[in-house]
């Protein structure tokens, strides 16, 4: 909040001072319109120096934002690793002070199994997300049937989460071959489970839908959660976001999951995008994969031309996607 409020102090005194010099230089001008070429001259320096002022507030405010993004990350991850270990930790002394029934022994190994679990994952997580944004990349590439994997992933969610039968429908055509990687496919499929039943205020009832064409795949997702906002659609996939109507007390998680989920079906060619009506209404994630494995290869190859030539020219990349990024807020 403090920061949110240091940011509109900042943009109004921007817009004030900048007003106000407007203000002295057109009335200079008027005052002393013989001097054409020099005010014309003047003129343009001032264009430059204004338009400098606001791209530089542009980018302080995205900078600002982003350090709000990480600063959010670091706590959600501070709660994630320290929850499970404490609860571990706990029921550890409990078995070694007191006697406690073999009943008793076995529910607590199922509990501190279940937290291990889950610190595990929010670890594999993280370094998978590193992974990525370093640009490390170990595909092995396969043919395999993508129902086979999204099965794998509903039957793993609804064992991790106790759902009863039913909770999660899948309505898919026999089989569908496509090229990729098997694992990361899987992951891909568990995060948007995963998301689909940790956001979902009553009993969760997700639908799956597999839509098989001559060149593509579609899955469909479907839940009955928190919903997202329609302005917030397009955010939802970038790194430490998490949705405003998060509750981020009662729902835990790193805003990893729809990051890695979107890098990964880049890497293999394809699309994934969030539908929403709105707060309260569920909502859908769409993920489209290509049959053809040839497009996946070629950004495979591209990406790594990419990495290859900014090792070479790292000034050069900087600047361009500097102008390229100026440019785009400009428009």
């Amino acid at each position: 909040m403090q920061r949110r409020k240091a940011i509109i102090f900042s943009v109004a005194f921007g817009v004030c001072l900048i007003s106000l010099v407007v203000a002295l230089n057109v009335g200079w001008i008027l005052l002393n319109l013989r001097q054409a070429a020099f005010l014309v001259l003047g003129a343009i320096l001032f264009a430059f120096i204004i338009t400098g002022l606001v791209l530089n507030t542009m980018f302080l405010i995205r900078e600002i934002r982003r350090n709000e993004l990480q600063d959010a990350f670091l706590n959600a991850v501070t709660h994630e690793l320290k929850t499970p270990v404490t609860s571990i930790k706990l029921y550890l002394e409990t078995l070694k002070d007191r006697e406690v029934s073999e009943e008793k022994r076995k529910e607590f190994y199922e509990i501190m199994l279940a937290d291990s679990n889950r610190l595990l994952k929010t670890i594999e997580q993280i370094l998978q997300a590193a992974r990525i944004r370093e640009g490390q990349d170990n595909t092995e590439k396969t043919r395999f049937d993508l129902v086979e994997v999204i099965s794998e992933a509903v039957q793993t969610t609804q064992s991790r989460y106790n759902l009863p039968e039913g909770a999660i429908k899948l309505a898919y055509p026999e089989s569908v071959t496509i090229s990729g990687n098997k694992d990361e496919l899987l992951t891909v499929f568990l995060n948007l489970l995963d998301n689909a039943v940790k956001y979902c205020v009553e009993s969760p009832k997700i639908s799956i839908r597999v839509k098989d064409s001559a060149k593509k795949v579609d899955v469909l997702v479907k839940d009955n959660g928190i919903g997202i906002d329609s302005s917030e659609l397009e955010h939802v996939f970038k790194r430490f976001y998490r949705a405003m109507n998060v509750p981020k007390h009662d729902k835990k998680g790193t805003g990893l999951g729809l990051f890695i989920v979107k890098t990964i079906i880049d890497k293999h060619g394809g699309k994934v995008w969030a539908e929403s009506r709105g707060i309260g209404k569920g909502c859908t994630f769409v993920v489209r994969l290509p049959k053809n494995s040839d497009k996946a290869e070629g950004l495979l190859r591209l990406k790594i031309l990419r990495r290859i030539a900014y090792s070479r020219n790292d000034w050069l990349i900087t600047l361009n996607e500097w102008f390229e990024k100026v440019r785009r807020k400009l428009i």
